[in-house]
Formats: C-alpha cells, sequence, structure tokens
C-alpha cells in the first residue's frame, strides 16, 4: 500500500470508527433509558413525579434517536466529500479562475464550509420545529430560523475571510514559522471577540435589557459585592423567543463582564435559587476555571497549528485526497478540520472528567459563599424537570457525553459538603 493510500483509507476509518463508538455508546444509553423508565428510581421519588420523569425519559429516547439519524447523515456526507474529487476539483476550477492568492484560498474555504452545512439545515430545521415542538420547548419561528442562519452566514463572511486571509498570508511573510503567528493572531481574536461579541454580535440574535429595579436585582448585587464579583451589568435576555429552555452565563471579562440571565431561568427559579445558580456561575471565576480553560483552549490550538504545519509539508497528505502539488495552506486547513473531531473524540472523556471537577468545585463554592446548599439543589431540580433533563444516563454514556455531572451526583456532592460542615 502505496502512502497515499494508506493516508486515505485512514482517513475514512477515523471518523467511521468514531460514529461506530459513539453508536455503540448511544445503543447503551438507550437500553439503560428504556430499562429505568416505567418507575422513578428511588433516589428521585418525591423529587419528581412519574409523569414528568417518564416525560424526560421518552425526550432522551427521541433524543437519541433523532442523533443516530444525524450522525449517520453527517458521516455520509464527510465521506462523499472525502472519497469524491469535489474538494480537489473545486480547489483547482477556483484557482484557475481566479489565482492562487490567499483571498482566493480564503474564499473556497468559506464557500466549502456553507456548503458542507447545507446538508445538515433540514435535520436543524426538523429538531427545532418537529422534535422540540413536540415536547413543548419550540417557541422559534420560521422567520426568525431563517433570519438566524442568514445573519450566521453572514458574521462567518465579515469575521472569517479577513481572518483567513491574514492567517493564509502569514505563509509568505514569516515562512515556516507561519504557525506560530496565526496562533498568536487567533489568540489575540478569541480574546477580542470575548470584549466585543457581548456588545455587538450577541444583540444582533437576541434582546438583552437590563434587569429591573427590584428584590432580585438588589439580590444578585449584594452577592457580587459580597463575592468581590463585579460585573458591569445584570442583563436578561429573550431566550423564550427561541426555546422554553433556560440558561444563564457570563460573557466578557475584566471590567467587561456582563451577567446574562435567560427569561425564561428568572420565570422558573425563585429568588433563593437564582442566587444560588449566580453563586455557582460566580464560583467558576474565583476558583479560577476560566483562565485554566483559556489555557488549555491555547494549548491544544498550539498542537492544532503545529500538526497543521506539518501536514501541509507532507506532500502525500494532500495528494491522498487528489490535490496536485503546491497548493498552498487552504487544503490542509480544511482536512485537518474535517478529520481532527475524530481524533479528539478519544479524549472526551478526560475533558469531561476535567469539566465535571470544575462544577463541583463551583458547586462548593455556591454552597459556602451562601452558608446552605438547599438553594442551588432546588435550581438544579427545576433546571433537570424543566429541561425534561436525562436523569439515569449509562455511566460510560455520560463520561463520554456530559461536561456537567449528572444531578444525582451533584446533589451527593452537595450533601458531602453540608454534613461535613455539621460535623
Amino acid at each position: 500500500m502505496t502512502g497515499t493510500s494508506f493516508i486515505f483509507w485512514a482517513a475514512v476509518l477515523f471518523p467511521t470508527t468514531q460514529w461506530v463508538a459513539d453508536r455503540f455508546l448511544a445503543e447503551l444509553n438507550r437500553r439503560y433509558v428504556v430499562a429505568r423508565r416505567s418507575k422513578v428510581p428511588e433516589a428521585f421519588e418525591g423529587i419528581i413525579d412519574t409523569p414528568t420523569y417518564q416525560r424526560s425519559s421518552d425526550y432522551t429516547l427521541a433524543r437519541i434517536q433523532f442523533a443516530g439519524v444525524e450522525s449517520a447523515w453527517g458521516l455520509a456526507v464527510l465521506l462523499c466529500v472525502l472519497v469524491t474529487p469535489v474538494l480537489a476539483a473545486s480547489y483547482a476550477w477556483l484557482q484557475g479562475w481566479l489565482g492562487d492568492a490567499a483571498w482566493v484560498q480564503a474564499l473556497w474555504l468559506i464557500a466549502v464550509g456553507v456548503g458542507l452545512s447545507i446538508p445538515g439545515l433540514p435535520l436543524e430545521w426538523w429538531a427545532q420545529f418537529r422534535l422540540e415542538e413536540r415536547f413543548g420547548f419550540n417557541t422559534n419561528t420560521i422567520k426568525l430560523w431563517f433570519l438566524d442562519r442568514v445573519k450566521g452566514l453572514a458574521l462567518a463572511l465579515v469575521l472569517g475571510v479577513p481572518l483567513l486571509i491574514l492567517i493564509l498570508k502569514l505563509v509568505d511573510w514569516v515562512g515556516s514559522h507561519w504557525w506560530l503567528w496565526a496562533w498568536a493572531v487567533l489568540m489575540a481574536f478569541q480574546l477580542l471577540m470575548m470584549v466585543i461579541a457581548p456588545v455587538f454580535i450577541l444583540p444582533l440574535f437576541n434582546k438583552l435589557t437590563p434587569l429591573a429595579a427590584g428584590t432580585l436585582r438588589d439580590r444578585l448585587l449584594k452577592l457580587g459585592e459580597k463575592t468581590g464579583f463585579s460585573a458591569q451589568t445584570i442583563l436578561v435576555m429573550d431566550g423564550s423567543k427561541r426555546s422554553r429552555h433556560s440558561n444563564a452565563f457570563f460573557t466578557g471579562f475584566g471590567r467587561f463582564r456582563k451577567i446574562v440571565l435567560f427569561d425564561t431561568l428568572i420565570q422558573q427559579l425563585t429568588e433563593t435559587e437564582l442566587e444560588a445558580v449566580l453563586a455557582h456561575e460566580i464560583g467558576h471565576y474565583k476558583r479560577g476555571h476560566i483562565p485554566r480553560m483559556l489555557i488549555a483552549n491555547a494549548i491544544s490550538m498550539l498542537v492544532g497549528f503545529a500538526v497543521i504545519a506539518w501536514l501541509a509539508r507532507q506532500p502525500e497528505f494532500t495528494a491522498a485526497f487528489g490535490f496536485g502539488k503546491d497548493v498552498g495552506l487552504a487544503p490542509a486547513l480544511l482536512l485537518f478540520s474535517l478529520l481532527s473531531g475524530s481524533v479528539t473524540f478519544w479524549a472526551s472523556p478526560l475533558m469531561n472528567f476535567w469539566s465535571r471537577q470544575h462544577e463541583y468545585q463551583a458547586d462548593a463554592y455556591a454552597a459556602n459563599v451562601l452558608n446552605d446548599s438547599q438553594g442551588l439543589i432546588g435550581a438544579l431540580r427545576k433546571l433537570n424537570e424543566k429541561n425534561l433533563s436525562n436523569l439515569t444516563p449509562h455511566p460510560l454514556y455520560s463520561a463520554w457525553h456530559y461536561s456537567h455531572p449528572t444531578l444525582l451526583e451533584r446533589e451527593a456532592a452537595l450533601a458531602g459538603i453540608q454534613n461535613l460542615a455539621q460535623w
């Protein structure tokens, strides 16, 4: 077997193996949920009623079934572009028409990215307007759904094309060390987006309004003062115009930090529970989770660029997919983006374990700063109930796919904190 043949079949095998492993995990999870659907587990008795528990199981099973269709379709599309000459042919045609300048390569990358997203649009529509609708979550409209995608495409063109051109031009400007400069550029871009996204981009999709004056606002601001965490403002986002799912998050950093609460979250939780949720989010900052995640992201990105630079120097790599000689950096960038997920998939349990430790630490911080864990426990119970979360995932599936501990795991950890405090 030649080098190019080996690379080609390895590229086909990696995503296929990932798909098989993921389907195996999904089937384990499906059987685990089905076996426990008929009766509320003992640990949840008195917490959730039988109809709600069974409805959450049905929602989980429906999502598993849909994910099976979605993943199979995604694999088929990926294999189609890998085994056919469509990528190499489109690249050669565009270069023959417009030349091999950096902006041409960037245009090709954007065009391929948009083209690969189109086959998934019908499934996205089905998930929103059929699956989510069936379980009472969808509040979106066809017009809004369509506009979201048009805005997303416009942002990709306005922000993505100049960024790609700059990265591709670095090859001409700094030579073999382009990847170090590209890493620095992308890191700077991400930090910049953390500042400007909440101000200029998020409002393009959602309406953000300051939290109205009242006892809730006073309570949350007082918590900020108590913990030494000052945010520029507390905002309410109209998440209910797309879904009844609820959430809360921080955006920005330093003096640009903003607390964002979904309007659905405010409707679902009491003030005590909202205070506990905010304390949990503050815990992520106070425990240093945000800079740790930024550092981990920076390291992984640096490794990724180093791999891309190495692959771009291997003529057999791009030749395995029909590209000719001296094709520039764009094909290696694209192929890496298409195949890297099949490699990082196997590191998911490790990354999720790390993320779960952060969640436990933030929970502990919230319980300690409020001197009570009941507010957070109540919030977690309601959020799991309102969002029809899977309360009984298979442990192996959970390890692979859950970045947060399950409700039972979080309650057990919080109970341990409370018992220790009492002792």
